[in-house]
């Protein structure tokens, strides 16, 4: 018999704009379309964000956590402040099965939880922790305490849901786990609401849009730079920052030092203005900083944009993310060197540039919808965990 009562387990779910939400999101549709019952154990939205369940088909469960000074739920003392909580619910929780999104910590609470209720669960690995706390600054101890969390959380699961065959491959080389058991679900977006249709922000001076965490490994302050080599031949272009992370504040001060009246912080936008600000930029912007354990990585941002039809100048080493614009004709990929981003922001500033409204809107888009669906992702992922592979492999 197929499992029918699914629980996923994670710290972040929407409202709180994150790819992690939005992808969590298409994976409980998934699971009710699939025909089970579904229920998200998660955390309280933060402050100002309201939350709204109607008309979809699961229920939430929230609980109150610790949050930073950025109001993420980040760091030990708040992962525990989930995980502890989270723990003691899955014991008394009915559940066929359990999915646990990182970090690690979570995992080991669903993979305790699990033993003791005798019950499957799935280690969801968009992140490879161990990998990034490796470059970070960082005591020792916290890296192996996070290898070995991560590795009992991939290993002791009844299979692994990866966002790639890079990802997967990384994760099998740090923690051991079996690349057999795992299913790749690739990232993607919401391909219903960022469209190329629909309002634009309306913004009279042209502008760049970056959307989505701002955290040290993205290192956006590189499309900073590469604007204050741009401004006096184009000294009204702007760039639009959404969102927020830990690395605001010092992006704050390069933004008033190198370009102060062209760099907007907006702070966190739900979806539909994000989809608006998007569809009437020059370019959208993403980048990875190469070497901090992400370079295998797809940032989502890439898949926003495409989806709504706007090219995006993404930078980072070569690799997945780069392969990933470049060979879909997405927009460009450069370095993570201010140089080279501002030749790119040039290029798209041009009448001839990447925008190509004419044809490349379409095509983008029409791409994404066919490659980039979390809707589709999400169900696929579903199926295959309620296909009894888990069931049969827990036995």
């Amino acid at each position: 018999m197929r499992p029918r009562k699914v629980v996923i387990v994670s710290r972040i779910f929407t409202p709180e704009p994150a790819a992690a939400s939005f992808r969590l999101r298409a994976l409980a549709r998934g699971f009710a379309a699939e025909g089970a019952d579904v229920t998200v154990l998660t955390t309280r939205p933060p402050r100002g964000m309201v939350e709204s369940t109607a008309g979809e088909p699961y229920s939430v469960i929230r609980v109150p956590v610790l949050r930073d000074e950025y109001d993420y739920v980040r760091g030990i003392p708040q992962y525990l402040s989930f995980d502890i909580q989270a723990f003691a619910r899955l014991l008394v929780m009915d559940a066929d099965i359990v999915v646990s999104e990182p970090p690690p910590t979570t995992g080991l609470a669903v993979w305790a939880s699990s033993v003791l209720r005798r019950r499957p669960y799935i280690w969801y690995n968009p992140d490879v922790w161990t990998a990034a706390t490796i470059t970070m600054d960082v005591p020792r101890i916290v890296t192996e305490l996070m290898r070995v969390a991560e590795t009992v959380s991939a290993r002791c699961a009844g299979g692994v849901i990866t966002v790639s065959e890079a990802m997967g491959a990384e994760l099998a080389k740090v923690t051991g786990v079996k690349r057999d058991k795992m299913f790749v679900a690739e990232n993607g977006i919401d391909t219903e609401i960022f469209t190329p249709d629909g309002p634009s922000e309306g913004l009279a001076d042209p502008y760049f849009v970056y959307a989505g965490s701002m955290s040290e490994w993205q290192g956006a302050d590189v499309f900073i730079h590469a604007l204050a080599q741009l401004l006096d031949e184009h000294p009204d272009v702007k760039i639009h920052f959404l969102g927020r992370g830990s690395d605001v504040e010092r992006m704050e001060r390069v933004a008033r030092e190198a370009a102060p009246n062209n760099v907007v912080f907006d702070g966190v936008q739900p979806p539909e203005r994000t989809a608006a600000f998007t569809r009437g930029a020059v370019a959208a912007l993403a980048s990875i900083v190469p070497g901090q354990g992400y370079d295998f990585s797809k940032p989502t941002k890439v898949y926003a944009a495409a989806a709504c039809g706007t090219p995006v100048i993404y930078a980072g080493a070569k690799g997945v993310a780069a392969d990933l614009v470049t060979e879909n004709g997405l927009g460009q990929a450069v370095g993570h060197d201010a140089s080279e981003v501002a030749a790119a922001m040039r290029a798209a500033l041009e009448p001839s540039g990447l925008h190509d409204r004419d044809t490349g809107v379409r095509r983008r888009s029409d791409w994404a919808r066919a490659h980039a669906s979390l809707g589709a992702s999400g169900r696929a992922a579903a199926k295959w965990v309620l296909s009894g592979f888990v069931r049969d492999r827990a036995r």
